[in-house]
């Protein structure tokens, strides 16, 4: 053994040093030179910068020659502003929240899927109330049951609710709408009758009032009962629940809408600006605020820029905490993620698993506090079992089998990161500063300046989306003809009504009127007293009133919000989807469709790559292309069309056969189907468009086509 090691020893002794001084050092002109001789005439500066929707233009390389001076010297993790995330550890210590959020209509069944949902590798109970609860109404007004979440009204609906919940481990996350006061004097009563300590309740239990007006377009309190509800939930949480949140500012609302990242994050600072100053009249300390707020943002389709906001978030929040006065530790940000309903489509449903887990990479290595992942089918109906399993272990993968828990910043250092970052926040601070010089989010928003800047970039989502610059998988491009859609499973509201309406009638038929009349009586006078409200509805929920009714007493006097714009939601894909249902849908009415005939012509070298690209450009309308193997001749050609009852026909081949093909095919098909539609496959130089147009063809696709407009036409013009 001894004469191996002295072996390998002198081997090793004998290996010179490696040296690449006979490889020449590459620079970035010789680079670039490279690159426009493979472009091929190509024009560099077009084909290698791509400009983002946040008016960022993306380098083709990024070096340190060029960008180091945006990596940030001495900066550590846990310090500073927390650019490089907020705790020193990352996630080696403690890894990020799982959290799975359940959204059954009955909250006994909520209750079943959430403590399943920890069984099974999730840290947090994440409950989503239904829209009828969150606006504090019932069924007894006419409110819908489940729509979105769970249906709360009464003191025993949140025990069955909370039942069994270990609140001293696990954090719950529970947006609440415009405020937090009822629930939350719900939570104390119930976790007293259930003999558990109140202290130990964490996470969230959260209001947005200003999210909610942006999305609703009104709130049914005013902005200024909202804020004195806030300041009572901030004061009650500091003596009785110091881990728990109670401000929740939502980015959601502009990302559904369309946003860009600049907007998404400006607007959510600046509405936690306003919260701030709202909470100081209201005799909040600075150190309070910042332990009671939490901030939540979606992770949308571009990794490196999900990546990039998070870290100029917490530059731009660490400084606007300062300037409010606060300590280091209190600059940190709080941030919840989830991945973007935005961004997820009905058709191909499956692909979302795909989006979902680069959206949620890209939030793990941007540091977040908690995650929510979407199940896969979210834009179709509520979540089961099996989507929640699938959208949970994504989770569960990153922290275990990808190991994402150690490296505490993964990308600290990276040329193209820290520049991105700090262009990022750059934007993000110019735009937070024009929503303060407009007098702030509240006046901003009255104006219609944010409503009306996410409606511009929405309208660019649409457009590159129909020219298909960007693709969707399964929609704009690659649909999947055999695909069925999911089964919506539809909830009876019906019997939904008729359980809740029961319930509730038969828990306040306890009820005692001499008791109901002074709670009544305190909730309609009110409190001065910083955080007495939350024990003063305690009361009331214990005396069996419901939520609607503990709403109705404290809105005694209170007039609703100033009506303004409503950022309404979105998803990227709707219109191609609109566009594939209405096909679909007149196909099963009528069992008949636009049908496509592919006038091919020449051999099938000739012709396969315009057919090909014909055919994926039609099915994404479910239309019926009819194909072939190509023709020798235009009289064939137009004979086998005129033969197939085609409504469109597409003349395929090569740009070289146009000129002598298009003007015979063109005219014989127009002059013996005057109703069809003559399209030719390829965009025509200039001087050949009118003669082409002159001979028939009505429209052409390529590449550049406005693919949307094209099929929508179509459909018109088959009347669907």
């Amino acid at each position: 053994m001894s004469d191996v090691m002295n072996s390998n020893a002198s081997e090793t002794q004998m290996l010179e040093p490696v040296s690449f001084d006979e490889f020449e050092k590459p620079t970035y002109e010789k680079w670039q030179e490279e690159v426009v001789k493979a472009l091929k005439g190509g024009d560099f500066n077009k084909k290698m910068f791509t400009k983002t929707y946040e008016g960022i233009t993306l380098q083709p390389i990024y070096t340190p020659k060029q960008h180091q001076e945006a990596i940030p010297k001495g900066v550590y993790p846990g310090a500073g502003e927390f650019m490089r995330g907020t705790k020193a550890s990352g996630y080696i210590q403690e890894s990020w929240g799982v959290s799975q959020y359940v959204e059954e209509s009955l909250p006994k069944d909520a209750n079943h899927a959430s403590l399943y949902e920890i069984v099974k590798g999730s840290s947090i109970h994440n409950i989503r109330l239904d829209e009828a609860t969150r606006h504090d109404q019932d069924v007894q007004v006419g409110a819908a049951v489940g729509v979105g979440g769970t249906s709360l009204s009464t003191l025993q609906d949140c025990s069955e609710l909370v039942e069994r919940f270990n609140i001293k481990e696990n954090p719950v996350y529970i947006e609440t709408g415009a405020s937090s006061a009822i629930l939350l004097g719900m939570l104390n009563a119930t976790l007293s009758e259930q003999k558990k300590q109140v202290k130990y309740l964490k996470g969230l239990v959260g209001a947005d009032p200003i999210g909610v007006w942006a999305k609703d377009g009104a709130l049914h309190i005013s902005l200024d009962t909202a804020f004195d509800e806030m300041a009572h939930t901030v004061l009650w949480a500091k003596d009785n629940a110091p881990h728990l949140r109670t401000v929740l500012v939502c980015g959601d609302v502009y990302a559904n809408g369309g946003a860009n990242d600049v907007q998404e994050v400006a607007y959510s600072l600046a509405t936690a600006v306003c919260y701030i100053r709202q909470l100081a009249q209201r005799h909040v300390d600075i150190h309070t605020i910042a332990q009671s707020m939490m901030f939540t943002f979606s992770l949308g389709a571009n990794f490196f820029m999900e990546i990039a906001k998070l870290r100029a978030l917490r530059i731009i929040w660490a400084r606007i905490m300062a300037a409010f006065g606060a300590g280091e530790s209190d600059r940190a940000v709080h941030v919840h993620g989830r991945t973007s309903a935005f961004t997820k489509t009905v058709y191909d449903p499956y692909v979302n698993l795909l989006r979902n887990t680069t959206q949620a990479f890209s939030g793990v290595v941007g540091g977040v506090d908690s995650l929510e992942v979407s199940p896969f089918d979210q834009p179709i109906r509520k979540s089961d079992d099996f989507s929640r399993r699938i959208a949970r272990n994504i989770q569960v993968m990153l922290q275990t089998e990808f190991e994402l828990r150690q490296p505490v910043d993964p990308v600290g250092g990276s040329w193209y990161v820290e520049t991105l970052a700090a262009e990022l926040a750059d934007k993000i601070w110019a735009e937070f500063q024009l929503i303060e010089s407009k007098g702030g989010i509240i006046a901003a928003l009255k104006e219609g300046y944010p409503q009306h800047q996410v409606k511009e970039v929405l309208a660019e989502r649409f457009k590159n989306l129909a020219y298909r610059k960007d693709v969707a998988v399964g929609n704009n491009m690659y649909a999947n003809m055999t695909e069925e859609l999911l089964d919506v499973k539809a909830e009876n509201q019906d019997t939904l009504r008729q359980k809740r309406a029961e319930h509730i009638e038969s828990f306040v038929s306890r009820a005692d009127a001499k008791e109901i009349a002074e709670v009544q009586a305190a909730l309609e006078t009110g409190t001065t007293e910083p955080g007495a409200l939350i024990g003063i509805i305690s009361k009331a929920a214990e005396a069996r009133l419901t939520m609607r009714q503990i709403r109705k007493a404290l809105d005694a006097g209170d007039i609703p919000s100033e009506m303004i714009e409503a950022i309404s939601a979105h998803r990227w894909t709707e219109q191609f989807e609109a566009l594939r249902m209405r096909t679909e849908e007149y196909k099963t009415r009528t069992k008949d469709n636009v049908k496509v005939f592919l006038a091919n012509m020449g051999p099938i070298p000739q012709h396969k790559p315009r057919a090909d690209f014909s055919t994926g450009f039609f099915e994404v309308g479910a239309f019926e292309v009819l194909k072939n193997d190509g023709f020798e001749t235009t009289a064939d050609a137009a004979q086998a069309a005129r033969d197939s009852g085609a409504d469109v026909v597409v003349i395929c081949s090569t740009d070289a056969t146009y000129p002598e093909l298009v003007p015979p095919l063109a005219k014989e098909i127009k002059e013996t189907m005057p109703h069809a539609t003559v399209i030719l496959a390829g965009a025509p130089p200039k001087d050949l468009e009118p003669t082409y147009r002159e001979a028939g063809v009505d429209d052409f696709i390529s590449v550049r086509a406005n693919c949307y407009a094209i099929l929508n036409a179509l459909q018109d013009k088959k009347g669907m």
